[in-house]
C-alpha cells in the first residue's frame, strides 16, 4: 500500500514522470543536491552508501535544486554529466525541482510537513556558519541549504531528516539507514 508521499509526482533526469511509488518496499534517502557548493563532495558518500547498501533495499535519490546561493545554475543534462564525470553517481537523479520558498514542489512541501526539524549532529554550527553570512531560513521547517536529507522507509514513511553537514558516512545517518532497512515492508 502507498503513501500519499510516494504518489507525488516528479520528472526523472531521463524526463520521464516517476514518483517515490517507483521505489516502493525500499528505503529511499532523498537528498537535495547541488553542483558548485562546498558540500558537493558528499556525492562520493552518497554514491558509496548507495552501490553498498542498495542490494538490501536502499536507494538514494538526488534532487538538483538552486534555492542556495544559485549552486545548481546548469541544466539538467550538465548536472547528469557532472555527477557522472566526477562522481561516478549511479544513484537516480531527478530533474531540477524548488526546495524552499513560494514555488515548493510538492514532494519537498510533503517532505518538510512529515518531518519539520532536522537532526543536527553538529550543534547548530551550520546554521550559524550560515547566520554569519546574513542567510537565514524563513520558517525552521525549511531546507536548510544543500544535501538535507530525507530518509523514508519500506512503507513509505518520512522517518528521518539530517542537516546538510551530516555526511553521508555519520554514524547517526547510517545507524536511521539499517534500522529502516532492518524493517520489514508492511
Amino acid at each position: 500500500m502507498s503513501t500519499a508521499i510516494e504518489q507525488v509526482p516528479f520528472t526523472g533526469m531521463d524526463g520521464t514522470q516517476t514518483s517515490l511509488a517507483a521505489y516502493a518496499g525500499q528505503v529511499r534517502l532523498l537528498v537535495n543536491v547541488a553542483s558548485k557548493c562546498g558540500l558537493t563532495p558528499q556525492y562520493e558518500g552518497l554514491e558509496k552508501l548507495f552501490t553498498e547498501k542498495h542490494a538490501a533495499g536502499l536507494v538514494v535519490i538526488g534532487f538538483p535544486a538552486n534555492e542556495f546561493g544559485a549552486q545548481e545554475p546548469g541544466s539538467n543534462e550538465e548536472i547528469s554529466s557532472f555527477c557522472s564525470l566526477n562522481y561516478g553517481v549511479s544513484f537516480p537523479l531527478a530533474q531540477k525541482l524548488v526546495v524552499k520558498g513560494p514555488a515548493t514542489h510538492a514532494l519537498y512541501q510533503a517532505l518538510t510537513s512529515a518531518q519539520p526539524v532536522a537532526i543536527d549532529t553538529h550543534d547548530g554550527a551550520f546554521a550559524k556558519k550560515l547566520e554569519n553570512y546574513g542567510m537565514q531560513r524563513e520558517n525552521t521547517a525549511d531546507v536548510l541549504w544543500n544535501f538535507e536529507k530525507f530518509l523514508v522507509n519500506r512503507a513509505g514513511e518520512v522517518v528521518a531528516r539530517f542537516n546538510p553537514d551530516v555526511t553521508p558516512d555519520d554514524p547517526q545517518l547510517v545507524a536511521a539507514i539499517n534500522a529502516a532497512l532492518a524493517q520489514p515492508e508492511r
